[in-house]
Formats: C-alpha cells, sequence, structure tokens
C-alpha cells in the first residue's frame, strides 16, 4: 500500500511541476502512438471497406486471415521489423533501427489488422442494408466506400480508439525496435519496464498512472470533439 500511495504522490508531483523528463516521455508516447494510428487508419479502414463491398474467391480465407491478424503477437512483429532494418537486413541502409521511425512501422504493423477487422464488420452490416440502393443509384467502387464510410463514422471511430489503446500500452515490439534510449526512444511503457526492473516501483506506478491518463484523455478528446453520444438517449 505504500508503495502504491507513493506512486500518487510521485505522479502527482511530477505532472504539477512539469518534470521535463515525463514530458518528453510523454510527449514521445503520444507521437510515436498518434503517428502509428494515423497510417493504419489510412491503411486499415479502406481495407475493410473495399473487402466488405467486393466479391472474390478467397474473401472468407482473407476475412480469416485477417481476424487472425488482430492476435498477431507483438514480440513477433518487433523481431520481424528488427531483422528487416537491421544491418543485415533489406533496409538496413535506411538506418531506422532504434529509432521513432521503427516504432512507428511496428504499431502499425499490429493495429492495422484491429482497426481493418472491425471497420471490415461496421461497414459489411451497412452495406448489406445498403446495397440495393447503392447499386441502383449506379455509384462507383469509391463513392460506394465514402457513403458506408460517413454513415459507420462512429463505428470507424471505436474501431480507430482501439486501435490507440492497443498502441499505446505496446510494451514488447517496441522495446525491441526501439532499444529505450533515454531522450530519444524512451517512451511510457518502456520506462515503466525499465523503473520496474530497477525496483523503484513507485515511480513505476507513477508511470503507469499518468500513461491511463494519457489514454483516458485521448479518448475522451475524441469522442468530445467526434459527438459520438450526442443526441444519445439513457
Amino acid at each position: 500500500m505504500n508503495e502504491i500511495a507513493d506512486g500518487f504522490s510521485q505522479a502527482f508531483w511530477l505532472v504539477v511541476t512539469f518534470d521535463p523528463e515525463l514530458v518528453g516521455i510523454a510527449a514521445r508516447s503520444l507521437y510515436v502512438t498518434i503517428s502509428a494510428v494515423i497510417v493504419a487508419t489510412i491503411i486499415a479502414v479502406p481495407l475493410g471497406s473495399w473487402i466488405s463491398i467486393r466479391r472474390f474467391r478467397l474473401r472468407r480465407i482473407v476475412v480469416a486471415i485477417l481476424n487472425g491478424l488482430m492476435g498477431l503477437p507483438p514480440v513477433v512483429v518487433g523481431l520481424v521489423v528488427y531483422l528487416l532494418l537491421s544491418h543485415a537486413g533489406p533496409f538496413g541502409v535506411l538506418g531506422l533501427l532504434y529509432t521513432p521511425t521503427a516504432m512507428i512501422i511496428a504499431q502499425v504493423i499490429i493495429i492495422t489488422p484491429i482497426i481493418a477487422s472491425i471497420s471490415h464488420q461496421a461497414i459489411r452490416d451497412l452495406w448489406a442494408e445498403y446495397h440495393d440502393l447503392l447499386i441502383s443509384l449506379n455509384t462507383s467502387p469509391v463513392q460506394r466506400i465514402k457513403t458506408l464510410v460517413w454513415d459507420a463514422r462512429r463505428s470507424l471511430i471505436t474501431a480507430i480508439l482501439a486501435g490507440f489503446g492497443r498502441a499505446i500500452g505496446e510494451v514488447g515490439a517496441i522495446m525491441i525496435v526501439g532499444g529505450n534510449i533515454d531522450q530519444l526512444t524512451r517512451v511510457l511503457t518502456t520506462a515503466i519496464a525499465l523503473e520496474t526492473a530497477k525496483g523503484n516501483f513507485a515511480l513505476a506506478i507513477a508511470l503507469g498512472m499518468i500513461l491511463i491518463a494519457l489514454a483516458f484523455a485521448v479518448n475522451l478528446a475524441i469522442h468530445w470533439i467526434s459527438g459520438t453520444e450526442r443526441g444519445s438517449r439513457w
């Protein structure tokens, strides 16, 4: 109980004093996570929508693979990205290993299937409802996707938030490809792992509380901006 109380105390003190190291770590966490979510959304939403409205031979297999990738082990993703970006790998010449960019790449691979799968389910249900109408209007595939995405925007926001929650709490993959380098690739999750390994449990708890607070703040901000619950009734 003393460690938890100390954690609360340290978290409060770090926040109210705007500790420079904490601000840097928190800002880096948000930068990596939000960048990964934006890239993953750009890939996943059109992909999930396209799979929903198109009929092709291996569609069921593709959907099954996409759903299966939602449980992709982060450490395996980290290992694959590490091998690709290492000096002996095909992309080693780019020098991206142990940089925030490598961390973003790993997170994009992890969360893209999550956003795409949830998007596919949301769009598929709307497509079943609007199929005849959109076909009768002689709309193009792009117009159909735009219409369905707009009508499913609230469900898609939920998909994006699911990806955000998965990314901001990630530690295994980004530890492997980022290296937890101070003032370069250290984020809240890797800092928590480091402080726990050092036995500094109070500071680890404080960082964990700040991580949870950031996750809640971003989720609430997105809900408020998008108005996903506006006009709803209890």
